[in-house]
């Protein structure tokens, strides 16, 4: 397989990542039931009468991925490829009650047609004048994974010299209180800094929007080259190990060239025995950390843990809030994200400084 490189990434989240404040200074604490955006200045990237016909997550995404770009020295791409579960959530709320309150008449087309889900990939093309490939996953918690893989398919088959790639989703007061009744979030506010500390069920919600450069080609200024990535649906326990074992050896490494693992613990007293296990059985003596207390639990949340494992090679250092680990990062070479979202989706992504 071609050696797949990160140019450049850029996220908006709960933290101060638009600017790399995480790694500068202390993680925001929330005490609320969902995480909110830490909103940039928009202006900076788009015109404000833009600004006014977009919907939250369509300007996050926007933005990410014109930022993304501008870090890379980059004016357009050879492919868009993005992934989102939700959508454009507020949108299609709205659309839906308009329907309900105006009994299905002379209902407004605007809310529908910012409701689909490829909006935000056909909003970066229409900003850049990108007429070149264009597709969006909406394939639940492997949205933002098949995303990325498409954009590697893409660059190994030299059908796109740079590819941009990345995810948008965002989280309703509405949509919360659905999926709180099926046990996915908690029923209470409590602080993002004690998550897993709760013991009990369900996560805090949580949004963001994460955008990757990609090329099949080295510069100087790399983040990272991606080595490879797994999905594994619906695998019990074993099943997991046995895969994540299987993947290292497909990558000609063992679990303990792992200098670090980023897993996708959400303080769910259920779920999080799943990454308790995989940790006691295959990755005993490596290095790990969580980080869905700094974004929330959302289907798409492993695109915020690529931005955070490419800037920990990049910058050799780890943000401060994880300094109390006592990794050396100056001497992290390799980091493997392992996610799960829902108890079904699973995912490993490995990444290692350019070579």
């Amino acid at each position: 397989m071609k050696k797949i490189y990160i140019r450049s990434a850029s996220c908006i989240s709960a933290q101060e990542t638009f600017h790399n404040g995480l790694f500068t200074g202390a993680p925001v604490e929330y005490t609320e039931t969902i995480l909110p955006f830490a909103e940039p200045s928009y202006k900076d990237f788009m015109d404000a009468r833009q600004l006014r016909r977009m919907s939250k997550v369509v300007r996050t995404g926007v933005t990410t991925a014109l930022r993304c770009l501008k870090e890379a020295g980059v004016e357009t791409v050879d492919a868009i490829v993005s992934g989102t579960s939700y959508g454009c959530m507020q949108d299609s709320e709205n659309f839906l009650k308009s329907i309900v309150l105006q009994d299905e008449e002379a209902l407004s087309p605007t809310s529908f047609i910012q409701s689909t889900h490829n909006l935000v990939s056909a909003q970066i093309a229409l900003t850049l004048k990108c007429h070149n490939y264009n597709t969006t996953y909406a394939h639940r918690g492997f949205s933002f994974e098949h995303a990325l893989t498409d954009a590697m398919l893409l660059l190994n088959e030299q059908s796109a010299e740079n590819v941009l790639t990345g995810s948008a989703d965002e989280m309703t007061d509405f949509t919360w209180h659905v999926l709180r009744r099926f046990g996915l979030f908690k029923p209470q506010a409590i602080s993002n800094f004690s998550l897993f500390n709760s013991k009990t069920r369900g996560s805090i919600a949580g949004q963001g929007s994460s955008f990757f450069l990609l090329s099949g080609t080295r510069n100087e200024n790399d983040y990272a080259q991606i080595n490879g990535i797994e999905l594994i649906y619906k695998a019990s326990g074993g099943d997991v190990k046995n895969e994540a074992a299987r993947f290292l050896s497909a990558q000609k490494i063992n679990a303990g060239d792992i200098d670090l693992l980023i897993t996708g613990r959400n303080g769910d007293v259920t779920q999080d025995k799943i990454f308790d296990d995989i940790e006691n059985n295959v990755f005993l003596d490596v290095a790990s950390i969580n980080y869905k207390h700094l974004c929330g639990e959302y289907p798409t949340s492993s695109s915020f843990a690529l931005w955070l494992a490419a800037n920990i090679i990049k910058q050799k250092q780890l943000p401060p809030c994880f300094k109390e680990t006592g990794v050396n990062a100056e001497k992290i070479n390799r980091i493997l994200i392992y996610n799960c979202y829902q108890r079904s989706y699973h995912s490993f992504i490995l990444i290692s400084k350019c070579n």
